[in-house]
């Protein structure tokens, strides 16, 4: 699994564990509803920290707990 892919698994992922819907998420983060589609269909694949960070702030949660999961633990190395 890529990084892009490990992202675009993990905003639904913790969506869903909060109660809320992507489109919600996009409202509270002031992150266009359209980029956060884009992120977790996989049309955009280079996510910014800032963009992530944006949606942290809109699940209430850090950096550390976005990325505080095994699958980010197993990526593979992207540098070839």
């Amino acid at each position: 699994m890529d990084t892009s892919t490990a992202v675009r698994q993990r905003i639904p992922e913790l969506c869903a564990q909060r109660g809320i819907t992507v489109n919600r998420l996009a409202t509270r983060s002031g992150v266009t509803q359209s980029t956060v589609n884009n992120i977790i269909s996989g049309r955009n694949h280079s996510a910014t920290v800032a963009t992530i960070k944006k949606l942290c702030d809109g699940l209430d949660i850090t950096l550390r707990d976005f990325f505080d999961t095994p699958v980010f633990d197993a990526l593979e190395q992207e540098i070839r």
